[in-house]
């Protein structure tokens, strides 16, 4: 008889961070959120640096989470999992079993760099931020890995909005001036409405204390636009649909 091998349990997944409530990680809903250690690709507007270690084991052992759900029933909507890629973990279906089952919904942070389990813990999702790196010829240079992620993780999008009743995503880029040329922005917004998300966001970079837009330099033939003047390409495309975060917000 052929042996079935056993879903790591959620207590296996490597936390490096809780935050006990947060207004900002799901929009309009209070929730924990949980960063999980390690991440694939090296984005050259990371802000969670120390979260990139894919050895580094976690801080903070899933009992806490556990124990922050108990007491706060009736208080927090849900549980928001990032990182890193959280996506990368085979524990974390079962942490989000575990979630649900306290009664809390549950939201993710994702590349799209693992789809297999992505599809994995779809039916799980409530909602989903998902962040598109540029079009798929995009991500070599803004990923910082020799080979091109980027028709992985659009498939990815796509198989999480195909079907019946799929979360509800928040599409996102982050950019610099000289980043994605003005005709990927707003291509990036029309492919992914296209494909279902129900809103599109841009979102400026910023430096890694947050004091202020990050800028960063790019090839000499690039299209340099400034962030608002971006942010008017995707209003063109996404209209009411659009969300615009600027460094100064």
């Amino acid at each position: 008889m052929p042996t079935t091998t056993a879903r790591p349990p959620a207590h296996d997944l490597p936390i490096a961070g809780l935050v006990p409530l947060s207004t900002v990680d799901w929009p309009g809903r209070l929730v924990a959120t949980v960063f999980v250690q390690g991440c694939p690709w090296r984005c050259t507007y990371c802000h969670n640096t120390d979260l990139l270690d894919c050895a580094k084991s976690g801080v903070i052992g899933f009992s806490d989470v556990t124990a922050l759900l108990a007491k706060r029933r009736g208080l927090l909507d849900g549980v928001v999992f990032t990182g890193g890629e959280a996506t990368r973990h085979p524990a974390l279906p079962a942490a989000m079993t575990a979630v649900r089952e306290a009664g809390f919904e549950v939201g993710l942070h994702t590349g799209g760099a693992y789809p297999r389990r992505l599809a994995e813990i779809r039916e799980q999702l409530t909602w989903v931020g998902f962040d598109v790196k540029g079009l798929p010829e995009d991500y070599p240079s803004v990923v910082g890995v020799g080979e091109s992620l980027g028709e992985r993780a659009w498939q990815a999008l796509s198989e999480l909005l195909a079907g019946a009743a799929p979360p509800e995503v928040e599409a996102r880029l982050t950019v610099y001036p000289g980043s994605h040329s003005p005709e990927s922005v707003r291509e990036c917004a029309r492919r992914a409405l296209a494909l279902g998300a129900g809103t599109f966001a841009l979102q400026e970079a910023r430096t890694a204390d947050g004091a202020r837009p990050l800028r960063l330099p790019v090839a000499r033939d690039a299209e340099i636009l400034e962030f608002a003047e971006l942010a008017e390409l995707v209003r063109e495309v996404a209209g009411e649909r659009a969300i615009i975060r600027s460094a100064k917000d």
